[in-house]
């Protein structure tokens, strides 16, 4: 995977597809997080010598709409940056946008409009492709959080430019790698959300790897159902009970546990007022629904973590974004804050629940990238890092 320790960025106009996918609201980032996780990359560019041109995607547009724009994220850069960022507001692959790039001058930065307001944005376009590396005289991919996608701003323009890894791109590597080629143990991995789908990648690739692995949220319940337990409302993927079966045969066949919730906090509607019970997870009443883990679970979690020395997290164990039902995700944050162990967090409500407690410098990696961190652990690389070269064994040592 070529770096930028192999780019000379003097006088160079460097393309650079960061990460800027952030909320907003009412017209301002609300978080701003993703936006500050790009700057060593753009610092040390703007430092060699180098004009940038930046570009990203926000949120899942469906085609151009005002409500996607870019142009609050800019604002924000400006601010972070300390310099002025020049917003160009045309279609990323117009001639207007070549003709307002074309006269960066070392030191100057533009960021574009959302890629995803491009039609061939997302179908990997080669004439899309070709009509980015116009932009620039190389590429650094550091949007990590989206080099699982094959996209033209991620992969196709990489093919059409001598093309670099970011400073985060790396330390995400680097960081993820270690997980699948160098972990201390006893090695855990604590798996959250909504859905069975979403991890079962993640789940058969590292269940061999690892020495126990705790689920929670409401996938627990797929698992739970195709056990024989009785989950009321809870939410259950009732075509994925013959997979989770699979899985909970395949950990035994391994002597691996797989540790289910033991109890849960259940309601009967997802609100902050709502009346809630604890109950036995495989015994939730008609007409409940199980909203978090119970307090027995949380100790159970904890204890069987206390003496891990690597840990990957992904995923909430209820529904975080509504209290009460926060309370069994803001637990495992803080176990395994606690744990003098290698410890990586990856997923929305996981980070979230991280930077809430204050602990994300207790972490030894928080990870920009849900899906992409998933990804990487089930298949070891990514389409974005395939592009740029693929892996040395240097790349992924502790």
């Amino acid at each position: 995977m070529r770096t930028l320790k192999e780019l000379d960025p003097h006088s160079k106009r460097v393309l650079v597809r960061v990460d800027y996918n952030v909320p907003l609201q009412e017209g301002r980032v609300r978080d701003d997080t993703r936006i500050r996780a790009s700057l060593p990359t753009l610092e040390r560019l703007l430092a060699g010598g180098a004009s940038l041109v930046l570009m990203s995607h926000l949120g899942r547009p469906k085609g151009v709409d005002p409500a996607f724009s870019l142009a609050p994220v800019a604002r924000t850069l400006e601010v972070l940056l300390g310099r002025p960022v020049r917003f160009v507001p045309s279609l990323p692959s117009s001639e207007a946008t070549r003709e307002a790039v074309a006269g960066l001058a070392a030191g100057e930065v533009a960021l574009l409009e959302n890629v995803r307001f491009e039609p061939g944005e997302k179908k990997n376009d080669p004439v899309l492709a070709r009509a980015y590396a116009r932009l620039g005289d190389a590429f650094v991919l550091d949007a990590f959080g989206s080099a699982h996608r094959e996209h033209a701003s991620v992969v196709g323009v990489a093919r059409e430019l001598p093309s670099y890894a970011g400073l985060l791109m790396e330390k995400e590597v680097k960081a993820l790698g270690r997980l699948l080629h160098h972990p201390e143990r006893p090695f855990w991995v604590v798996l959250g959300g909504a859905k069975v789908s979403d991890k079962i990648g993640v789940i058969e690739s590292l269940l061999p790897r690892v020495d126990g692995m705790a689920i929670g949220g409401a996938m627990a319940f797929t698992f739970l159902k195709a056990a024989g337990g009785r989950v009321g409302a809870s939410l259950v993927e009732d075509d994925k009970l013959e997979l989770a079966l699979r899985l909970l045969e395949r950990s035994r066949e391994l002597n691996k546990p797989l540790l289910l919730p033991s109890d849960v906090v259940a309601a009967r509607a997802i609100r902050e007022d709502a009346e809630t019970r604890v109950v036995p997870a495989d015994a939730v009443p008609e007409g409940w629904m199980g909203l978090d883990i119970g307090p027995a679970t949380r100790e159970a979690f904890t204890s069987a973590l206390a003496g891990a020395r690597t840990v990957f997290w992904n995923g909430p164990m209820g529904v975080f974004e509504t209290p009460p039902f926060d309370a069994g995700t803001l637990a495992v944050a803080e176990a395994l804050a606690a744990l003098e162990a290698y410890t990586v967090v990856g997923g929305g409500d996981s980070v979230a629940a991280v930077r809430r407690l204050g602990y994300a410098d207790r972490f030894s990696h928080v990870s920009t990238g849900g899906g992409a961190s998933l990804e990487f652990l089930e298949r070891g690389t990514l389409p974005g890092i395939e592009a740029l070269g693929g892996l040395s064994p240097e790349e992924v040592a502790p």
